[in-house]
């Protein structure tokens, strides 16, 4: 039987120090995830980038308010950053399907089942699923706290066996990771309590940060799917993850051996 993955990848393990785009970290995503098809996983990917993407893309012609801005430059983002996806993996002969979806659709009742059932009816076609919220629409009341909460729900939904958040860290250390008295804690057993080393800071390219990677990972984890938090910007780090998991610098949040 397949294993079946959510991957998800933050603006800042998708773009450089200038904001821009990493089109070769993308291209290296896209070539481990490629592994992990051939390797008989079934894989899942939310995909920050949208509003980056689309922020080099235009300079406005007036001054425009947040949602203003999240509507424009996801709008022309999520185009680029969906067709840099499919030539990607077209590479490997992989299909891509984009699924936009809003927090809404998450309710119990017909949307939801639609939306799963689209995304299995993928899944048995061997299409990957990219999904992001669809920002077009999602205005303040309306939208996921960031990818964390999305990617998480999406875990439950399609019931996966692990949930993978790629940030630009290795995952939740002792202190501040710049310090190098902190240490990084690499397993979180079920019902631990690790808020006194979360920080506050939200992402500079996001909107999440290491506080909604915890307060997602905790949820999933009572859910009884395993969380890895991991380092997106390192070489390899999901296949690292898979075969050498011991000397792979992460933080697993453990279920009980009964899942």
């Amino acid at each position: 039987m397949k294993r079946r993955i959510v991957i998800k990848v933050g603006s800042n393990a998708l773009t450089r120090t200038d904001g821009r785009l990493d089109v070769t970290r993308m291209s290296a995503l896209v070539d481990q995830i490629a592994w992990l098809r051939q390797q008989d996983f079934e894989v899942i990917l939310v995909s920050s980038g949208a509003v980056a993407c689309g922020r080099r893309e235009l300079k406005a012609t007036h001054e425009l308010d947040s949602v203003e801005q999240r509507q424009l430059f996801s709008a022309l983002g999520q185009a680029k950053l969906i067709g840099l996806y499919y030539d990607l993996f077209r590479e490997y002969h992989i299909h891509v399907g984009q699924v936009l979806t809003m927090k809404e659709n998450f309710s119990p009742g017909e949307q939801y089942k639609n939306q799963q059932a689209c995304m299995r009816v993928m899944l048995e076609n061997g299409v990957l699923p990219i999904v992001n919220e669809n920002d077009t629409v999602s205005v303040t009341e309306l939208m996921f706290t960031d990818n964390d909460e999305l990617s998480g729900l999406i875990a439950q939904m399609m019931e996966a066996d692990t949930l993978i958040l790629l940030s630009n860290i290795d995952g939740i250390y002792t202190g501040n990771p710049a310090d190098p008295q902190s240490q990084l804690i690499k397993e979180v057993a079920p019902g631990s309590d690790l808020s006194q080393y979360i920080q506050t800071e939200k992402s500079s390219a996001g909107r999440g940060g290491m506080q909604s990677k915890y307060a997602t990972a905790s949820k999933i984890q009572a859910a009884g799917i395993r969380v890895i938090i991991a380092n997106g910007k390192r070489d390899n780090v999901l296949i690292n993850l898979i075969e050498d998991p011991i000397h792979t610098p992460h933080t697993e949040f453990l279920v009980h051996a009964t899942h």
